[in-house]
């Protein structure tokens, strides 16, 4: 298995509540339809799974782990060979200001590998945060069929040490009150590993000095920083979004003192 995935998919941007914003050909798609799609027949090197029994498959680990499936968006492309989705999910003790979202992928046509990867959505702003703390990607080889409910368990197993993660990282961003100037220099830090494009700098120091969602106003704090920034970034690719995200982290972690934290 890869250690490594690309995100959910080149055709899926961002979310909203959270939902797979789509363009260069793809479109929003109800379950029925994701269940619709036809399979192409394996061949003796290649063995494409259903979407549908994917999404199923990640669904009822999610279930037997307890976790409640909250809302879900899906799109596919290029006429279904494509699919990809987000599902939020709780534990029924979801902080009030961010939750677990799970991105999967998968493909009929060779383009990429099932994926699966979990961050975290900040409610207030509908910003995606992947923490890349669980994430698996599997090619459409022999034996799929066969390993995929053990990997998908795998991950959804380590659900609970991300959430006491990012509960922890949350709580200290909110108690860390920075400077303008340290903001500032954030900000370059960002730029410079490239978790701000350079043309959305202004935007994020926009966002810094004023907030657009009213919670942020109270208090100069890494909280604040950390949405300005991914409030910017929001709508760029979300092909781009763990190694983004996970850099930032990396970059307010250290600001804030959290260098046990994982990434």
């Amino acid at each position: 298995m890869a250690n490594e995935i690309e995100a959910v998919g080149r055709a899926a941007v961002m979310t909203v509540g959270p939902r797979v914003m789509v363009h260069a050909g793809a479109h929003h798609a109800t379950r029925e339809e994701v269940a619709l799609t036809t399979t192409p027949d394996r061949t003796k090197t290649w063995m494409p799974i259903p979407h549908e029994t994917l999404l199923t498959g990640v669904q009822g680990a999610l279930e037997r782990a307890g976790l409640a499936l909250v809302s879900e968006s899906h799109a596919l492309a290029r006429s279904g060979d494509r699919y990809f989705g987000l599902l939020r999910v709780s534990d029924g003790n979801d902080a009030g200001d961010f939750g677990l979202t799970i991105g999967v992928r998968n493909s009929h046509d060779q383009s990429f590998p099932f994926g699966l990867v979990v961050g975290a959505t900040v409610f207030v702003c509908d910003n995606l945060s992947f923490s890349g703390e669980v994430k698996l990607s599997r090619k459409h080889t022999a034996h799929i069929g066969r390993d995929l409910p053990q990997l998908i368990n795998a991950a959804v197993a380590r659900l609970g040490d991300l959430r006491r993660t990012q509960d922890e990282r949350f709580a200290t961003y909110k108690l860390h009150e920075l400077t303008d100037a340290a903001a500032h220099d954030l900000l370059i830090l960002a730029l410079d590993a490239r978790v701000l494009p350079v043309t959305k700098v202004p935007l994020a120091l926009e966002e810094w000095r004023h907030p657009r969602h009213r919670e942020f106003c109270e208090g100069k704090t890494a909280w604040r920083l950390f949405n300005s920034i991914t409030e910017a970034v929001k709508g760029g690719d979300l092909q781009l979004l763990p190694r983004r995200t996970q850099a930032l982290h990396g970059l307010l972690d250290a600001a804030c003192g959290l260098t046990t934290l994982a990434a």
